[in-house]
């Protein structure tokens, strides 16, 4: 692959930062046990609850592949309205190779302390000991214990969001297909935070990074092929494997992309949103200059990373946020 492709240049804070990063820039197979140590060692439940108002409560629930935890968290000190609180589920980062519930999550209870929401996610099985549709299944498990559960939950059917940052945006995107195919759970909205779609990696974006950023294209090959195995990017793959493939995205819940400028899930951000457009459904879709994948969770005080965090918050706001009626 030529390696004079141009590309959007890293916000210089951005690129100071990539640099300072220790190799590989390519996460290989046999790294896999790595990443998950590390990732293991930073998202804990004790982390993610620090300094927040929240209760904990952990729930086994049945799957096709066997139990899935979920773990549960109530905001303190906010009341309900009669009608029940929103609901978020949230679905993690990890390539579907490494990651924990807990990655990524405490974003979540900054958005739920907002609305007063119930911020639920799951632990779900990981590739390659578990590929597709092991994850995605144990995810949508986990969504249907909800919709069976809402009342015990406190949650108002009408205001359940689904949230996933990188691969969970891939099974946040399959599970709005499959609730809406399926008679599953109402979504009312879903939120892709720099989601992997496309295992076929034919977008210019796919091939502008090479052995450089947070996830570099010979890391998305090993992500795709522990989750898909020889079926990567062939034709036989589905949309639910792929959201990228979707061929009818009619009646889906609206949605909130995001992705960097400078990183490779850009294009195929772009490109679903332009399909979910296509067939009618609402969305608003942020492409943030200079951004590698994931720069906003990695140097979250950088200007850009705050207007990208604020922007989303802002978003799951206006769409759980319960009208309050004007006494006149």
């Amino acid at each position: 692959m030529p390696a004079d492709i141009p590309k959007p240049p890293y916000e210089p804070e951005f690129a100071a930062f990539l640099d300072a990063l220790p190799p590989p820039k390519d996460f290989t197979p046999e790294l896999i046990p790595v990443l998950r140590d590390v990732q293991n060692s930073v998202s804990t439940l004790e982390t993610t609850l620090a300094g927040e108002a929240y209760t904990h409560e952990e729930r086994s629930v049945p799957g096709p592949h066997g139990p899935v935890a979920l773990s549960i968290f109530r905001p303190i000190g906010i009341a309900p309205l009669p009608s029940g609180r929103p609901g978020i589920y949230y679905s993690h980062s990890g390539g579907m190779i490494c990651g924990n519930r807990f990655t990524g999550f405490k974003e979540v209870l900054q958005w739920g302390k907002d609305v007063g929401a119930v911020c639920i996610t799951a632990e779900y099985r990981l590739s390659p000991e578990h590929p597709f549709p092991v994850p995605l299944d144990d995810c949508y498990a986990g969504l249907m214990w909800i919709g069976e559960h809402l009342a015990e939950l406190g949650i108002d059917p009408e205001y359940l969001m689904l949230a996933g940052q990188s691969a969970g945006g891939n099974i946040v995107a399959a599970m709005t297909v499959m609730a809406r195919d399926r008679d599953g759970p109402k979504i009312r909205a879903q939120l892709l935070d720099s989601p992997m779609l496309d295992d076929r990696m034919e977008t210019n974006s796919s091939k502008q990074f090479v052995g450089e950023g947070s996830w570099s294209r010979g890391s998305n090959v090993t992500a795709w092929t522990a989750y898909l195995g020889d079926s990567a990017g062939k034709p036989d793959v589905t949309a639910l494997a792929a959201p990228s493939r979707i061929t009818n995205a009619a009646n889906l819940p609206p949605a909130f992309i995001c992705a960097g400028s400078a990183e490779l899930f850009r294009d195929e951000s772009i490109a679903y949103a332009q399909k979910l457009w296509a067939a009618g459904v609402q969305v608003d879709l942020h492409i943030w200059q200079g951004g590698f994948h994931l720069f906003d969770y990695m140097v979250p005080d950088h200007p850009s990373s705050k207007g990208s965090i604020g922007t989303r918050a802002a978003w799951a706001r206006r769409m759980l946020a319960k009208p309050v009626q004007s006494k006149l």
